[in-house]
């Protein structure tokens, strides 16, 4: 009796993960693969439009949302804002990411659930790069899953992403004109820089923010912690001296990351500076900031 595999990319609505479904499209059109988009509901417009866009090119992609398209339980009443109050109001941080966990990744177990009962090993194929060495991709769910990197294996690296979204009739997606990547619009991995253009581009989101902050009923046991850091609100930023101040430090980094890549372009270095998108380089970061691939591939 042959082995029963389920093959399963996810999409976080990021460029690599959508490149790696476009490119397993290309160069392994055999495989039967389940494409799913764990969505938080907090996601921010231009991800679910972008979404949409590859839906066109891929097909059917899985939402497991509070009730997915194809009749499988997601997060169920699981959202933010409820969790939030059951965490007694204590935002998620990079050092207790439970938002991804809550949101993301019990979602996807919920749904791969549904294979391995049915007796399938599931292979889940993940958009790190032949440039991220130090990157693993490692579940830590004890399941029968096992992780491919596909552009690992071939060689592919960062400078190939946008050539693969490209000849498949798309751009970056559109947050990537004021945001370093896709995840949920209060993403706490954002840099000071990024709120601001949150503020810009979608005020309503920016104002739920402030409203999680404050916690259920206003009401914070012990001491309060902000999306950017201790004793750092989100409307510290609607001072306009600080503000200033961000936007000026940030252009200066920007200035600096510029040069940089000049004097490599001689030493043959000719990739181009797209901001958004090299904003963990620019600010001396690991790419995604240390944020989990699930939210931002």
């Amino acid at each position: 009796m042959s082995e029963k595999i389920k093959h399963v990319l996810g999409l976080s609505g990021g460029k690599d993960s959508s490149a790696l479904a476009l490119y397993m499209k290309e160069t392994r059109p055999d495989l039967d693969i389940d494409y799913f988009f764990t969505d938080t509901g907090y996601e921010l417009p231009e991800t679910n439009d972008f979404i949409d866009k590859l839906e066109e090119r891929l097909g059917f992609i899985h939402r497991l949302n509070a009730r997915s398209l194809n009749d499988i339980d997601g997060r169920g009443e699981l959202d933010f804002k409820s969790l939030l109050k059951k965490h007694q109001n204590f935002l998620p941080s990079q050092r207790d990411r439970w938002c991804t966990v809550q949101l993301k990744l019990k979602p996807f177990e919920q749904w791969a659930d549904n294979f391995i009962k049915e007796g399938y090993r599931i292979v889940n194929y993940v958009g790190i790069r032949a440039d991220e060495p130090s990157r693993t991709g490692l579940l830590t769910i004890d399941k029968p899953i096992t992780t491919v990197m596909p552009f690992r294996e071939d060689g592919i690296v960062k400078s190939d992403i946008e050539n693969i979204l490209q000849r498949n009739g798309l751009d970056l997606p559109d947050y990537y004109s004021w945001r370093s990547r896709s995840g949920c619009s209060f993403c706490f991995y954002q840099k000071k820089i990024e709120w601001i253009r949150l503020k810009e581009n979608h005020p309503d989101l920016f104002e739920q923010a402030k409203e999680f902050e404050k916690g259920e009923d206003n009401n914070v046991t012990g001491e309060r912690f902000y999306w950017m850091g201790k004793g750092e609100p989100l409307e510290t930023l609607e001072d306009p001296e600080r503000r200033a101040q961000i936007i000026e430090n940030h252009e200066k980094k920007v200035e600096r990351f510029k040069k940089k890549k000049r004097r490599n372009a001689l030493l043959g270095d000719i990739e181009g500076v797209y901001e958004s998108s090299d904003i963990d380089e620019i600010y001396d970061d690991i790419e995604g900031g240390g944020a989990c691939i699930t939210c931002y591939k």
